[in-house]
């Protein structure tokens, strides 16, 4: 299971070096090229996850008649936390996702309110007060992300 995640590696961190560095080269279109990093990045990613869970246990085909018996009451016992195992993993999966996308999502309201409370602040400086609470509650976004997944990793 492991070996997929490191065979993938370099597919994932690959393309994102390149693209960076052609960001880094044309400003004009670094938006363009930092959104095609992403949706890269999560193809990437969700491929290596399909490849990760669906991997199969090595087969008892070519074992010994003891050795078989004991890797077939290993494989019971394993199939019998497999399942607890599948939703320790889907909570802890959830918990990431749900961590990560309300931590871009604030990101990407902060940067908006942000820049416009710093706007608003340069004509109206008696503005800050009512300028950060704006940006605070853009902020509060990503904690409500972080009380899920602390709350979905406290159920795994």
């Amino acid at each position: 299971m492991i070996a997929a995640w490191l065979l993938g590696l370099p597919v994932i961190v690959v393309p994102a070096a390149v693209l960076a560095r052609l960001a880094a080269h044309h400003r004009q279109r670094g938006a363009v090229l930092l959104a095609i990093t992403g949706a890269l990045l999560m193809v990437g990613a969700t491929v290596l996850l399909v490849l990760t869970l669906a991997g199969e246990p090595a087969s008892a085909a070519t074992m010994s008649g003891a050795a078989a018996a004991a890797h077939a009451a290993a494989a019971a016992h394993a199939a019998a936390a497999a399942s607890t195992s599948a939703a320790n993993s889907g909570a802890l999966i959830g918990a990431g996702i749900s961590v990560a996308g309300s931590t871009i999502g604030a990101g990407i309201a902060v940067a908006y309110t942000g820049a416009a409370a710093v706007a608003a602040m340069s004509e109206r400086p008696e503005l800050f007060g009512r300028s950060m609470v704006v940006v605070g509650l853009a902020e509060g976004i990503a904690i409500y992300g972080l009380i899920i997944g602390i709350i979905l990793v406290g159920k795994a």
